[in-house]
Order: C-alpha cells, then structure tokens, then sequence
C-alpha cells in the first residue's frame, strides 16, 4: 500500500512547525522566567569570550535574551528563516543549528571582548541567512537558486549586521553566525532530489 504525497506533506509540515514551535517556545519560557523570577541571571551563561566557563554558552547563548524587545526582535526572522531553511529537507535545519551554533559561538568565544557576554538567536537566524544565500552558488539547482534570490530579496540588507554597528549588540556573533550557515550550505550535500 503506498502512502499518499498529500500526507507525506502534511505529516513533513507538521514536523517543521513541531520543531520550530519547540524552538520559539523554549525562547519564550526561558525569557519570561528569566525576567519575572530570575530578574535576568540567566544571561550569565551566554558566551563569555575568553573564559573556560564561557565555553557554556556556545550551548545556552542562542536560547537566552536580554529582555523581551530583543526577544520579539529574533522571533519573527527565527520562525520565517528556520522554516526556509527546512523548505528541501527538514533535516538540514539541524545541521546548519548545529554548524552555526559552533562556529558562531567559537569565533565569538575567541574574539569577542573578554569583558563582554553575548546571548540571543540572531547567532541563529544570521546562520540560517548566511546558509540561505549561498546554498543556490553551492548546490546549483532551480530550487536553492531560487531561494537564495528569494533570500537576497526578503533578508539581504541583514548582512550589514556582521558589522560592528551599535554598542550591546553583538556584531561578532552575526559574523561567526553567518560563516557557520556558509559552512553548512557547503557540506550539506549538493544533490538534494526535491
């Protein structure tokens, strides 16, 4: 008996919002305890560059904020990049999290300020916008091509935030963010059947 495309569909979308909700719901959580009971201790094991107990942050870092502007700020570009980033395979968004979350936190481990404590899922979503723009050069087909214009055109003046800009944000982790997301479009395999 074979299954039908209809609910293969069904069943890969309800997966992608499965992932994406548990995600934005962990965000959520984590933030409002943190800001009406912790009153914002939690942020201690963001990155802290430089530290042996910093290094715990690479881990904790993309699921804490500080505050719920920059919270609401990363919700909508997580949910709508992560989902892109599912759009071939759903699998790939747990590589490219994984990559990113590495790269990002390592690059801001060893050259951010050793002063300095860097936490949020822009880490994240600057992956997942370095993975989206380049997958198409990568993998060279009509869909990821596609993608990467749609990309370009939605996100692209996003790029400008790998840029030292405004002090409090953390311009290193949107650097290291994105090269992760350039590694990931470059090791995920480029024959993608879909």
């Amino acid at each position: 008996m074979s299954r039908s495309p209809n609910n293969d569909l069904s069943r890969e979308i309800k997966k992608q919002v499965t992932i994406l909700g548990s995600f934005v719901s962990i965000f959520w959580i984590t933030e409002l305890i943190d800001i009406f009971i912790l009153q914002g201790r939690l942020n201690q094991y963001g990155i802290k560059p430089q530290s042996l107990i910093g290094l715990r942050g690479i881990l904790f870092a993309p699921f804490l904020h500080g505050g719920l502007p920059h919270l609401i700020g990363n919700t909508v570009p997580f949910l709508v990049l992560g989902w892109l980033v599912m759009l071939q395979e759903t699998n790939d968004f747990w590589i490219v999290t994984a990559l990113t979350m590495l790269v990002g936190g390592l690059g801001v481990w060893l050259f951010a300020a050793p002063t300095s404590i860097h936490i949020g899922a822009s880490i994240l979503i600057f992956g997942y916008l370095g993975f989206l723009l380049l997958r198409g050069y990568f993998q060279r087909n009509w869909p990821s091509i596609f993608l990467s214009v749609l990309v370009a055109f939605l996100y692209g003046e996003l790029v400008l935030g790998v840029l030292p800009s405004a002090r409090g944000i953390s311009w290193q982790g949107h650097l290291f963010g994105f090269l992760g997301g350039i590694l990931a479009a470059k090791l995920i395999p480029t024959k993608k059947t879909r």
